[in-house]
């Protein structure tokens, strides 16, 4: 399990390992979300990155108001 230490600013350091896993930039932005005892941290992407993502979607497989209770 790779770790990481909270410094006396409060700051920490993703480790190497990490940053290369999941190609983290310098400045790059993030959303902290505190959930129970865990922390989340969640890469801001922009909307450009997200074009294409439903270029597959086929949406005559969706239902239909008439197919709902």
């Amino acid at each position: 399990m790779i770790s990481a230490t909270l410094s006396s600013k409060y700051q920490l350091s993703i480790p190497k390992a990490v940053r290369e896993q999941l190609q983290l930039q310098a400045g790059q932005k993030f959303s902290v979300i505190a959930k129970g005892g865990v922390i989340e941290l969640v890469p801001v992407r922009s909307i450009e990155s997200a074009r294409g993502l439903l270029e597959q979607a086929n949406p005559s497989l969706y239902r239909d108001r008439a197919d709902r209770y």
